[in-house]
């Protein structure tokens, strides 16, 4: 699903108004035709106060309340103000005083909100995606009214005083906090970033039929990852598919003491098909290894507690270094011969291999094109320094991905895989149960596993990353966020490929 920043959404929408063509205040009734219908199905015997603001977004407030009305509900409609309304606003404005059970109550006159049944949902229609500086004046004290009521509230679109990209400069006391908000047609940006969750809550898009064709023309470096996308990744088997052309992959991960995150990885890349996986470990650890991971072979080191050779990269088809490895000075060495000699083969970089790399930009020079790494917030600011916003963080990881020519996966909340033109996918799957040790060193082994299936690095980490997070979906179905473990990510995995390919 593509993402557009909001300028652009307002171009398809004025193009399907010439093109389709419908008249503008016809699209915002079929708009809110939409909203009407799935405001009733989550929410039902509720009186409303529904917000109007001057715009578009207070035009889509007023004809939900003319729709409300006419339903039976108990509804009270506030205007911030009654002057310099938009012309289709103006014209929903008139088709409610119309009806005779109407109250129409307004802002600037009163500047108290109205008193609310116990169950009184609010609807926010103050502003709408096209705000580009934050909110100030009687918006701005109504806003803080209603967020002080603590009471559920809806948002049209966007919640009012969100910008629907950076927010670096906004004054995030003026932006409703809303437990829902129903966006027409695509997800905004901002949606996405951990720090606005708290003022968009749960969010659900409306189809509201903008120009299929509009829509598909135009361009945009922001996607939502879909299932039918992974579908079309994920190869089916081959009835003649052996283990010999499955994938042989190598696997560098785990040190004395921290042999769980190359069991965790490696029972992962198994689940998600490598035909074979050999995998580094430290000399004293290998009968863990061998215990806990039959299935998988084992190439020693001559060290008992680290990462310090490998074995002869030509029988590999892809390699996978980093969990659990340390940052001692004979990883990093070994690291550094590690990358010197990879050549063309694909290769995942994680957890302690990008600490190294993040200290040592010598090596990370070395990282070849295409290499696929895979940081949580704190190694990535390891790598490329603070930032002040989640937007920023974005830019900064765009910048680092077509600098480097690299994949990074920005792991947490709608993961963030980066290609290296600046193109990014978003991830939908994955809950906050997966926040657990280990999570990440599963995520690693699956996108390892796909790399050795021949599946193009940048298919490869937006496949696994989903993958990862449907499993962790199916998991806490059945098990809850709060008793969720990494291992039971990788017990989901095969319910996760069957869901996918069937």
């Amino acid at each position: 699903m593509k993402i557009f920043p909001v300028k652009v959404i307002s171009e398809i929408d004025n193009y399907t108004i010439e093109n389709e063509p419908i008249l503008s205040v016809n699209l915002m009734e079929r708009a809110t035709q939409k909203l009407f219908l799935a405001i009733k199905e989550c929410f039902h015997n509720r009186s409303f106060l529904v917000i109007a603001g001057p715009g578009n977004n207070g035009g889509d407030a007023l004809a939900l309340s003319r729709m409300l009305l006419l339903d039976g509900y108990d509804t009270t409609t506030l205007l911030l103000r009654k002057d310099g309304l938009s012309s289709d606003a103006a014209l929903n404005l008139e088709r409610l005083t119309h009806i005779r059970q109407s109250r129409i109550l307004v802002w600037d006159e009163s500047s108290e909100l109205p008193e609310m049944s116990d169950d009184c949902l609010i609807v926010d229609g103050l502003f709408g995606s096209g705000l580009n500086r934050p909110v100030e004046g009687t918006a701005l004290e109504l806003i803080r009214k209603i967020n002080a009521l603590k009471k559920t509230v809806v948002s049209i679109d966007i919640p009012s005083g969100l910008m629907g990209e950076d927010n670096g400069h906004n004054n995030r006391d003026g932006i409703i906090r809303a437990a829902v908000t129903f966006s027409f047609q695509f997800p905004k940006l901002a949606f996405l970033f951990p720090e606005n969750h708290q003022f968009v809550g749960r969010w659900e898009i409306l189809d509201i039929k903008l120009h299929k064709g509009k829509i598909a023309a135009t361009p945009t470096d922001w996607y939502l990852t879909t299932h039918d996308q992974i579908r079309n990744i994920v190869p089916r088997r081959s009835k003649f598919a052996h283990k010999g052309n499955m994938g042989h992959v190598l696997l560098i991960a785990g040190s004395y003491g921290k042999m769980g995150a190359a069991v965790l990885a490696s029972k992962a890349c198994l689940r998600a098909g490598a035909g074979l996986i050999t995998v580094q470990v430290p000399h004293a650890t290998c009968n863990a290894m061998h215990t806990a991971v039959p299935e998988v072979m084992v190439s020693i080191d001559r060290s008992d507690l680290m990462f310090t050779e490998f074995p002869d990269l030509t029988g590999f088809s892809a390699i996978g270094v980093g969990p659990a490895i340390g940052t001692r000075s004979n990883c990093i060495k070994a690291l550094n011969e590690l990358l010197g000699q990879v050549g063309e083969k694909p290769i995942v970089l994680d957890a302690d291999a990008i600490n190294i790399l993040a200290q040592q930009p010598e090596i990370l020079d070395k990282v070849p094109h295409n290499s696929v790494l895979t940081p949580h917030p704190k190694e990535f600011e390891r790598l490329v320094g603070k930032w002040n916003d989640d937007y920023e963080r974005l830019c900064k990881a765009i910048e680092f991905a077509k600098e480097r020519k690299v994949i990074l996966v920005l792991k947490g909340a709608y993961t963030t895989i980066v290609l290296t033109d600046g193109t990014c996918y978003f991830n939908p799957t994955g809950n906050p149960g997966m926040a657990t040790a280990g999570s990440g060193d599963v995520l690693t082994g699956i996108i390892l596993a796909l790399l050795g299936r021949d599946i193009p690095p940048h298919d490869a980490a937006v496949a696994g990353v989903y993958i990862h997070g449907l499993a962790g979906d199916l998991a806490s179905e059945e098990l809850g966020e709060d008793a969720l473990i990494a291992s039971d990510i990788i017990a989901f995995m095969g319910k996760a490929f069957k869901r996918i390919l069937q």
